[in-house]
């Protein structure tokens, strides 16, 4: 992009600053011995043309909505449709739950997004001993097909676009999805909205899986073509970054493990018989926003630089849709402080703004109190009006990538980029995610134990946590789940039990088990099981006697 003649003049003038620079520190000492992101990338006083002298335009940065999507995926971006408002909300009983969402309708937001409870990530009814204390605790409890019906009673599944947070169990949970659409006269094909189905991050970080690695992947590819075919507007995954950056990862370590695992899912389904360019149109992601502000706007562009070169250059995808990565982003929940909670607000806004600068397709904004609870209505209402004054009051969406261009941002793009590439070369050299989960755990481990040290010795500064400390009353009005709502989902399960067709239940039940021992796709079988309200426990049951349970090596 520069003239060698040009870098020559800039080289020589800024060897003279640097000499005006050593002067100036000596009179004025730096903050700090270095200066680095939470990526370990060191950052300079200053950055010129001399940074980024390698750049290409066209190779490198290009026009949004075209490859390599650095700019973004659309060419006007947020000037033709703001990102998608999606606060993450769950929580006690589907009816609960459903009061929160019609409230966060009402309140402007613009897709929903939705959190279940423990029991039900692990494939456990309510009844379950092991789901006792857990029901309805950190989202809502779903056992049938009669909570999906209560979770979204007056909401119109045609028009709203739901997000759900759910892995190990996706395909029963959308089962119930398409089930409740259905009943409501709406076509599967109608449905817009995204299951996280991602499993392989679960061995990685996050821990709420029920099936080896091997059948697990079977279900996530079995999703994949099932939505191909029957719902072609849904992202039938999700693939995660956002438990792995919360699990202590560098900003580098979560594209770059992100982006493995979208690679290890699109090598199974290709070997699974799927055409790429049929299924990749409807991949997703979903990123963590963390505090280092500029940092994370180059992770999203690096990211999507990454993404687009691997689609078309490794797989040889064809149709430009299938280049693009799109993502979902949720500002960082481990940034979120106990002390001083309403400084948290601040956070969540810088975090925002940078997925937004960073080019997200859809949000969530972290409510101030969770640090010590699920959020309240007046905390949510919070998160989501700071979105939508980042969006109709700030100006930075009436222009596309606006920090495109800037020495700093540009190099520390690359910069990202080249960490994250490396540690794909390694992952791929160990044979893959699948085969890769111990050396991500490793790296996640030590990065989170650099991290906690630097916070120990007030090398990093969380204000209120490790300095400006101060005497503070307690927060009130917090969220608090009502203990009975265990109890009220295990006299819903009785009742339904003695109910429903219990012969047709154990028969279609039993042609799941056939099913699951050969090679048929089960999301048709699922959506027969639902509909007939077996229930998700007593589905998750036959899957565990016929593949087994993971379990989890513990690594040092």
């Amino acid at each position: 992009m520069f003239k060698q003649e040009q870098l020559d003049k800039i080289s020589a003038k800024k060897k003279g600053w640097e000499e005006k620079l050593e002067a100036t520190k000596k009179k004025r000492p730096e903050r700090k011995e270095e200066f680095e992101t939470h990526s370990a990338i060191k950052v300079d006083t200053v950055y010129t043309p001399l940074d980024v002298a390698d750049m290409d335009y066209e190779r490198d940065l290009g026009l949004p909505g075209e490859y390599p999507y650095t700019r973004g995926v659309q060419p006007n971006m947020y000037r033709g449709r703001l990102w998608t408002m999606r606060q993450y909300a769950g929580f006690g009983t589907a009816e609960e739950t459903n009061e929160r969402f019609r409230y966060l309708l009402n309140q402007g937001q613009t897709g929903l997004s939705c959190a279940f409870d423990l029991p039900t990530q692990i494939g456990y009814d309510s009844d379950h001993p092991l789901a006792q204390g857990e029901v309805g605790k950190v989202g809502v409890a779903i056992d049938s097909l009669q909570d999906m019906e209560t979770l979204f009673d007056q909401i119109p599944l045609g028009k709203v676009s739901t997000s759900m947070t759910i892995n190990a169990p996706a395909g029963i949970l959308l089962a119930m999805y398409i089930a409740v659409a259905e009943k409501q006269g709406v076509e599967r094909s109608k449905l817009n909205g995204t299951i996280q189905n991602d499993m392989i991050k679960e061995y990685i970080a996050r821990g709420t899986y029920i099936l080896p690695p091997e059948p697990s992947m079977r279900l996530v590819t079995n999703i994949l073509e099932f939505c191909s075919k029957e719902v072609p507007s849904w992202n039938s995954i999700s693939i995660s970054g956002y438990h792995i950056r919360e699990a202590g990862c560098t900003a580098a370590q979560e594209i770059a493990f992100t982006l493995a695992d979208g690679i290890a899912y699109v090598d199974a389904a290709i070997k699974a018989g799927l055409d790429v360019d049929k299924f990749a149109p409807r991949l997703s992601f979903f990123f963590n926003s963390h505090l280092n502000f500029l940092e994370e706007v180059a992770k999203f562009r690096a990211a999507r630089r990454l993404w687009a070169k691997i689609m078309k250059e490794r797989f040889g995808a064809k149709n430009p849709r299938s280049w693009t990565l799109r993502f979902h982003t949720q500002t960082a929940g481990v940034s979120l402080q106990a002390q001083q909670p309403m400084v948290n607000i601040i956070r969540t806004a810088f975090e925002a703004m940078s997925a937004v600068l960073g080019g997200t397709q859809s949000l969530h904004t972290n409510s101030y109190d969770e640090a010590l609870a699920l959020p309240s209505d007046e905390s949510v209402l919070i998160a989501l009006r700071t979105q939508q004054v980042i969006g109709y009051e700030t100006g930075v969406c009436d222009t596309v990538d606006p920090l495109a261009g800037s020495y700093y941002v540009e190099s520390l793009t690359n910069g990202v980029e080249a960490q994250a590439q490396d540690y794909i070369d390694k992952i791929d050299a160990l044979g893959g995610a699948t085969k890769a989960i111990d050396f991500m755990q490793k790296e996640i481990h030590n990065a989170a134990y650099k991290y906690q040290v630097e916070i120990d010795t007030q090398k990093r500064i969380v204000v209120g946590l490790n300095k400006f400390q101060m005497e503070e009353e307690k927060l009130e009005g917090l969220l608090k789940v009502d203990l009975s709502v265990g109890d009220n989902q295990v006299k819903k399960l009785k009742k339904l039990r003695a109910e429903r067709d219990n012969a047709k239940v154990e028969s279609i039940l039993a042609a799941l088990r056939e099913a699951a021992q050969g090679d048929a796709n089960l999301m048709p079988i699922f959506i027969d099981a639902v509909k007939a309200y077996a229930t998700l426990g007593e589905i998750c049951g036959v899957l565990r006697d016929v593949f087994g349970e993971y379990q989890q090596q513990i690594v040092f």
